[in-house]
């Protein structure tokens, strides 16, 4: 168990927060996550990029010109890969670049992405209090009241963010905003800082707790 600090909205201490998650073993956690991340990231790609080979270019059904008596190296088609406008050799095809991990494995992966964390998370108790309408600079001042430095990732974790929050957090390049049931290894490992809400904090352990 792991306590992490709390925070008012004004950026005065007001105690600490337990986390408790179950995490990997040290010998085995950087290769889980390396994995999680691998994953991820793959399962991100399209995989649309599609080239034409020889037999599918149009074109090419006649000799371009005979075969000897012109000085040139002998060709018996225009598609030939090594000519402009020619099929594309060993070129990318629609593929998938799913890499299978099981449930089991992402969850241990992101509870031990998360608790690697810790020393870098701060609970705010009220974020966004008095927050009525969307205000970016109010964000970037709490921010700031949160001992969080100017131009760092902060990745903003909520359990039903408010539409003013939300609204005044898109405008911030480096802040992200996500759900607390939709957190991602990529996320919380890239990020410079990660600030939750007390709500969101329990949900956390409600929905990634070990059971």
């Amino acid at each position: 168990m792991t306590d992490c600090l709390i925070r008012d909205w004004q950026g005065k201490e007001s105690g600490k927060a337990p986390l408790d998650l179950k995490v990997a073993k040290e010998t085995s956690a950087n290769g889980l996550l390396h994995r999680a991340v691998v994953r991820q990231l793959a399962h991100a790609r399209q995989g649309t990029a599609s080239t034409l080979t020889r037999a599918e270019v149009a074109g090419g059904g006649r000799k371009p010109y005979k075969q000897k008596g012109t000085g040139r190296a002998r060709q018996g088609s225009i598609r030939t890969p090594l000519r402009p406008g020619g099929g594309v050799i060993f070129g990318p095809k629609p593929r998938s670049y799913a890499v299978a991990m099981n449930r089991k494995e992402r969850r241990l992966a992101l509870r031990t992405a998360l608790m690697s964390r810790v020393a870098d998370i701060t609970v705010v108790k009220g974020f966004g209090a008095g927050l009525d309408t969307p205000k970016t600079k109010e964000i970037t001042a709490a921010l700031s009241r949160f001992g969080i430095e100017a131009g760092a990732k902060v990745l903003l974790i909520l359990d039903g963010a408010p539409e003013a929050v939300a609204r005044s957090v898109r405008n911030l390049e480096k802040v992200k905003l996500i759900a607390a049931d939709q957190l991602n290894v990529f996320d919380l490992l890239h990020a410079n800082k990660l600030v939750l809400s007390e709500e969101a904090l329990a949900k956390i352990q409600e929905v990634y707790g070990d059971v």
